[in-house]
């Protein structure tokens, strides 16, 4: 099974690179892997296909367990970059064909609406701005056609696609789209070029400038706020595989963000109301009632306030021996070289880091040796390690005594130090 998973991961890599972007097969190779791993994974948590010579000691079969997981599960991780990269290469593709499917949708629908009122200079100025932006898309669509086309701009470090961006790029978009379908109404309606310059007046504009403004900020400031969180070690960001549409609205372990959302509702609400505004008045641009611009604020604040407060630092908050399960003499004992200890605290697994190879690369920190944490199956996920509690044998190679015990997390952060003592 694990060789069979290996050649779709070869495979997928191999058409990737080779020019054929062949997302369809990728896609089929990345999900024949999955299941396969989930396949391995409930074998070994029902106890089968473990090797009769490691039966009689617990500790080698989980080891055994752990390292077979675990590649299995980097498999899993070279299909879904495979799949990532042929996404690129597709999204750009689909992304054009709904740009064009747009202009096009325009062209028909100023037709359908001039029978009867006549053609007009707004409705030429809109399909040329429409035109002219689908373009200069298609431009920025050849120039990042590996890394998501026209979309390269809104994904973040995490390779996620970002809230911030996302909003603050439509309120540019649209910006700049009213203010070109000005510019072109004065270019080809000389007896109407007074009223479209009072249209550009910042009387008008003064909503619509705000609200740009606020968006621009926030997705400024939401940056410096979250890279300032990462380097101190206050927030944890894990790498994404590839951008998906619910990152928008989601946090980084994929469930929803009630600051994400209500910062994309609010200004598409917004957005769509000035969107009316234009289509109604279009030799002016939009002037947005104070009420909806303080709201924009409000929702913008809310969200960097949720950028401010989520995550948090890893933290040891105890250190205990676990207790034996087949019994024996020494269920009340000091901790020795051999024994398991169980950690407690929070933070061990950031929201991201749940796939089993994030999971595997978890490592505890005891004295000046480093141990691997082993992944434990069970029916539907791991038993080993979870956000509050890691398991791990303490080696020989321990010296006895007084050492440290620490946690290093998928992400690269670093728990507090804890210290225990371990006799011989």
């Amino acid at each position: 099974m694990a060789v069979n998973t290996a050649e779709d991961a070869t495979t997928a890599e191999r058409h990737t690179h080779s020019g054929c972007e062949c997302p369809e097969h990728a896609r089929d190779g990345h999900r024949k892997a999955v299941a396969a791993f989930l396949a391995l994974r409930d074998r070994f948590a029902a106890g089968e296909g473990l090797p009769a010579a490691l039966a009689h000691s617990a500790e080698a079969s989980r080891q055994w367990v752990s390292d077979e997981l675990t590649q299995a599960a980097r498999t899993t991780w070279d299909t879904g970059r495979a799949e990532s990269v042929a996404w690129g290469g597709s999204v750009r593709r689909r992304t054009l064909f709904v740009v064009w499917g747009a202009v096009g949708a325009l062209l028909i629908g100023q037709l359908a609406t001039a029978v009867g009122a006549g053609w007009s200079a707004a409705r030429t100025a809109s399909l040329v701005v429409a035109v002219l932006a689908a373009v200069l898309l298609t431009l920025a669509a050849l120039l990042h056609r590996g890394s998501g086309g026209p979309l390269a701009p809104l994904v973040g470090e995490d390779n996620r696609l970002s809230t911030s961006r996302a909003v603050a790029a439509a309120w540019v978009l649209f910006a700049v789209y009213a203010v070109l379908m000005l510019s072109v109404e004065l270019a080809f309606a000389p007896g109407e070029a007074e009223r479209a310059a009072d249209g550009l007046a910042l009387e008008g504009a003064a909503g619509l400038l705000t609200v740009t403004a606020l968006s621009c900020v926030a997705a400024v400031a939401a940056r410096l706020v979250v890279a300032a969180r990462v380097r101190s070690q206050r927030l944890q960001k894990v790498r994404a595989l590839r951008p998906r549409a619910a990152d928008l609205l989601a946090d980084d372990a994929g469930r929803g963000s009630l600051a994400d959302a209500q910062y994309v509702v609010v200004h598409a609400v917004v957005l769509v109301f000035a969107a009316v505004l234009l289509a109604r008045e279009p030799w002016s641009l939009p002037e947005l009632p104070w009420g909806l611009v303080l709201l924009a604020a409000v929702s913008a604040l809310m969200y960097l306030a949720g950028k401010y407060a989520e995550g948090g630092r890893p933290t040891v908050l105890s250190v205990v021996r676990v207790r034996p399960e087949e019994g024996g003499f020494d269920r009340d004992a000091p901790i020795r070289t051999g024994d398991d200890i169980e950690i407690r605290g929070s933070g061990f697994v950031p929201p991201g880091a749940q796939e089993p190879d994030r999971l595997a690369r978890m490592v505890v920190r005891i004295g000046a040796v480093h141990v691997q944490v082993p992944l434990v199956p069970v029916a539907g996920g791991f038993s080993n390690p979870t956000d509050s509690v890691l398991t791990v044998p303490v080696p020989v190679d321990v010296e006895p005594g007084r050492v440290e015990v620490q946690v290093i997390t998928a992400a690269g952060a670093e728990t507090n130090r804890y210290p225990i003592d371990v006799l011989d």
